[in-house]
């Protein structure tokens, strides 16, 4: 007989969990026909908080993926007038990607994307209850135990 492994169970519910919120949020992202992709979202989002164009390096390293992956994105960015790739001041070597007007207005949208999105996922929950799960996701997020109540 086994004993029952309430990580595992909880690793599931994780797991579950992740696979629903890309599932919403996919279907969010194409109810609003931006053209974009989720990780092509995710790319946007990242690069409109740098304060000025990042480099490819910097964008694989802050989204913990190959530059080869970031170049696949910004390729079908760029085809879609939502980035460009511009010269580097500094070093003609070096291209940086900047948010075009466009890329800015897809922004936007996806604000409101994931907002409804997470409206829909939060929706079962109590604000109670979603207080407690923002402590919750922090402390997993962060990897250290939270202050305890």
């Amino acid at each position: 007989m086994t004993t029952p492994d309430p990580d595992g169970l909880l690793a599931e519910q994780l797991l579950r969990l992740t696979r629903r919120v890309h599932r919403i949020q996919k279907r969010h992202l194409e109810l609003r026909d931006l053209g974009v992709t989720p990780a092509q979202s995710r790319l946007l989002r990242t690069l409109a908080h740098y304060p000025a164009p990042p480099r490819m390096a910097d964008l694989a390293e802050r989204l913990e993926v190959v530059p080869r992956a970031v170049t696949t994105l910004v390729d079908g960015l760029e085809a879609g007038g939502k980035v460009r790739r511009v010269p580097d001041p500094a070093n003609r070597r070096v291209t940086r990607i900047e948010l075009t007007d466009e890329g800015r207005e897809t922004l936007l949208e996806l604000r409101g994307a994931r907002r409804s999105a997470a409206e829909e996922i939060l929706a079962p929950l109590t604000e109670k209850e979603r207080q407690v799960l923002g402590v919750l996701l922090d402390t997993l997020i962060d990897g250290e135990a939270a202050p305890r109540c």
